[in-house]
Formats: C-alpha cells, structure tokens, sequence
C-alpha cells in the first residue's frame, strides 16, 4: 500500500501528475491511495493510476482505518504538518523532503525557487523514482453537455490578489466577439457575481455565463475542447497545459518560473510584469503585477498564440 498526500486545490493536483505516474510506473502491482478533497476525483481520473481516494480537504487528521501503508509519499509540502499527518498512519517508509522539525533527515533539501512539478519530480529522483516533469497530458474526455470550440474567460480565483480587473476582462471580451469568437465565463459557484459582471460589461448573453454551472469534469472538458483560455494564475490554466489548450495566461503576483507552463510551448503564452518594489501596495484588489497589464498587451498575446497555433498546422479544438 501506497498513500500519498496532496490536500490541495486543482492547480496543485495537476502538477503532481509526473509524480503520481511515476509511482504507479513504479509499483505498478500496489494499491495506491491519495490523501486530497474529495471533489477532486473527476481530476484524480483523468490522471489515472489511484486506486482510491481519502477525503483530506486540509492538513486535519486523516481517517485512516486500514494497516500501515508501506510507503508514504508527501508531495504536499515541506513538512513538518504533512510529514507528521503521515507518520500517524505508521508507514514503513516516508518519502518527504528533509524537515529538523518533523525529525524527517534523509530527504533532499527544499528549494523554493523551484518550478512546481519539477519539485515533486526531484523528490522522487532523490529516493530512486524518476519522474518525467513533461508527462502533463490528462485523458481527454469526449464532448458532454458543454458547448466545443469556445473561447474560455476565467476572471475568478480563489486568491483575489490574482484576479486581473473585470473591466479589462470584459474589454478583452468585446474585441474577440468582435473577431469571431464564442466567448463563455467560467468560475466555481462563489464566482458568479464576477462571471455575470464580466458578462454584463462585455455585454454577453446571460447563457454565456458558465461559473457555478460545472462541475471540475465538466471544467475539464470544456478546456479540453476550447478554442482559447484567458485566465491568471490559477487551476484552470493548468487543465489548459494538459490539454495543450491554446492559452493567454495573466501572471501575478507569483512567478511563471515557478507555476507557469513549461516554457518551450508556444501555444501557452504567458504575461507577468516581474518582481518589484509593491511595499505600498494595501493588499486591495488586482496585485500591482496584474494590474499593470494592459488590455492591448494580451489582445496581442491572443493574436500571436493563434497565430503559432495556424503556423503549426494544429487545430485548436
């Protein structure tokens, strides 16, 4: 038995996806079972390989009745409350990144300016488990009852910090109606208002409005279908490098270096104005890093990812 821990979000889980396939390539005969909320099955599926999943919506007690796994993989954090969360359940062994706290000695060295999905990779490496950082594809649903071809806007995050303003948004909106595109918002339940806003200033149709009407397959196969995403830097961005969904990704305040997509795709492009001096910022509203970007800069990125997407011969969806 083999029990991993990732209690996070759907950005989060997909950047493990090397990972996770890399322990079932490795032990392709145990069971497998992952420590995350629960509502993330639909995307735990398209990656494949888990056996089962254990509720874990936080860093809580897990509820765990069965014997001692024989391995326990943290690919959560750096401990020292996830190492511990999993030393309760009594692994024979604990594959973890070093932690003094946790009393965790014989991982590797933490290192935070590293990219996401090479972090989990690396870990693994350090205990005998290579992982290939670019095995980022999920199984692709076929269409459901989610309209294809569309352009995807994804104003929301859970972050507010990362949301770029909804007024350039709708700007944004008003200019690919004007070209072609079939634009649709999307966001989760607690995002609607802001879906409906970006609508209402975009002046869309009240049907365009898709936050708080899918579920994450759903999510999943609309971007998988999509003809473009335009989103910051959250989970939806993350189906889109999966999918090798064209995408125009609004950055900040967190590095692409260390969540964007991996950088030889030219499908996915990617706007971050960088680090700065933002000490007078209130902590209201779009971070300064969003803030600065301009509605031309990513009309501009629109045209070139579509661009790169004919050149190649490719068709986006």
């Amino acid at each position: 038995m083999i029990l991993v821990l990732r209690a996070l979000g759907v950005g989060d889980l997909a950047t493990t996806t090397p990972a996770l396939r890399a322990l079932r390539t490795t032990h392709p005969h145990e069971e497998i079972a992952l420590a995350a909320p629960a509502w993330l099955t639909p995307l735990v599926d398209l990656i494949g390989g888990v056996d089962r999943i254990i509720d874990a919506p936080g860093l809580g007690p897990l509820h765990w009745t069965g014997p001692a796994p024989d391995l326990a993989v943290n690919l959560h954090g750096r401990g020292p409350q996830s190492h511990r969360m999993l030393a309760a359940t009594r692994p024979r062994r604990l594959l973890a990144y070093a932690n003094v706290d946790a009393d965790h000695h014989d991982g590797p060295a933490w290192d935070d300016a590293e990219h996401e999905v090479h972090r989990w990779c690396r870990l693994l490496g350090a205990y005998g488990i290579e992982a290939d950082p670019t095995d980022l594809a999920l199984r692709r649903p076929p269409p459901g009852r989610v309209p294809t071809g569309v352009t995807v806007l994804h104003p929301g995050s859970k972050v507010p910090a990362k949301r770029w303003p909804p007024e350039r948004f709708a700007a944004v909106a008003r200019h690919l109606t004007a070209a072609g595109h079939h634009l649709v918002v999307t966001g989760d339940p607690t995002e609607r208002p802001l879906a409906h806003h970006v609508a209402h200033l975009a002046d869309l149709p009240t049907e365009a409005v898709l936050a708080g009407h899918t579920d994450l397959h759903d999510l999943a196969t609309l971007t998988a279908h999509a003809r473009l995403l335009i989103s910051g830097d959250t989970g939806i961005a993350h189906l889109a490098t999966a999918y090798r969904t064209p995408s125009v990704l609004l950055f900040g305040p967190a590095s692409p270096a260390h969540w964007g997509p991996p950088p030889d795709r030219p499908r996915h492009r990617v706007l971050w104005i960088g680090d700065g001096d933002w000490s007078r910022w209130d902590g209201v509203g779009s971070h300064p890093t969003l803030a600065a970007l301009p509605v031309d800069e990513v009309l501009a990125a629109v045209h070139e990812v579509e661009r790169t997407v004919r050149v190649s011969g490719a068709v986006a969806a």
